[in-house]
Order: C-alpha cells, then sequence, then structure tokens
C-alpha cells in the first residue's frame, strides 16, 4: 500500500490536493489531517512515500511538522504548501530538504512534486 499525507486547515485545500493526487495515483491511500498534531496522530506507524504539508495552520505550523515527520521518516519526501513565497521561508524550507509549492494548488505543481520524489 502505497500512504501519502496531506496536512492542511482548509478542507478545500486537503480536497483539491486529494482530488489530484486521486488522478494521478488512483492506486495511493490518502491519509488527510487538519492540523500537524493530528498529521502524527493519524499516520501512526503507516510509512507515507511523501507529504503534502500546509504552512499555516493553527498549533504547529507547516515547517515544525516537517522536522517532525523528518526525524520520524527519514528520506520522506515533503512538500511545503503556502502562500506565502517569502525568500527567508523558502530557504528554511530547502534547508530541511522539503520542496517548495506555492499556492494555488493546481496539477502540473502536484504533479512536478510527485516526479520529483521518483514517484
Amino acid at each position: 500500500m502505497t500512504t501519502i499525507l496531506i496536512v492542511d486547515d482548509s478542507r478545500l485545500a486537503r480536497n483539491m490536493v486529494a482530488s489530484v493526487i486521486t488522478s494521478l495515483r488512483p492506486d495511493w491511500t490518502i491519509v488527510a489531517a487538519a492540523s500537524g498534531d493530528e498529521a502524527l496522530d493519524v499516520i501512526g506507524e503507516t510509512v507515507p512515500v511523501a507529504a503534502i504539508v500546509d504552512y499555516n495552520m493553527p498549533g504547529m505550523d507547516g515547517l515544525t511538522l516537517c522536522e517532525r515527520l523528518k526525524e520520524r521518516f527519514l528520506g520522506l519526501h515533503i512538500g511545503l504548501l503556502t502562500a506565502n513565497v517569502q525568500d527567508s521561508l523558502k530557504m528554511k524550507a530547502e534547508a530541511l530538504g522539503v520542496r517548495f509549492i506555492a499556492k494555488p494548488i493546481t496539477s502540473d505543481k502536484i504533479r512536478e512534486f510527485l516526479a520529483a520524489g521518483g514517484q
């Protein structure tokens, strides 16, 4: 079973990303969460092949979640999805080995993210 984690406090954004992934990889299992803490709970012992994480969320921000996911799943391919396109945020994401995905969400951006991870 190939699993991808989607984390965004916006239900609409989660659904949009899930819809694109389902169209590109219909055999994948999608695990979705509305916050960083929920994501760490719902992923459980499942090892995802990739994660797409929103930056601005209540509680734990996306970069902190990325750090936690990288610690838990070595080599995990993560995309930080955000409308915040500041250079400082891009540099922090790159320093963590996280791919920056600027909103708005498009099929092309999700396809490029998946292709970059070898999926």
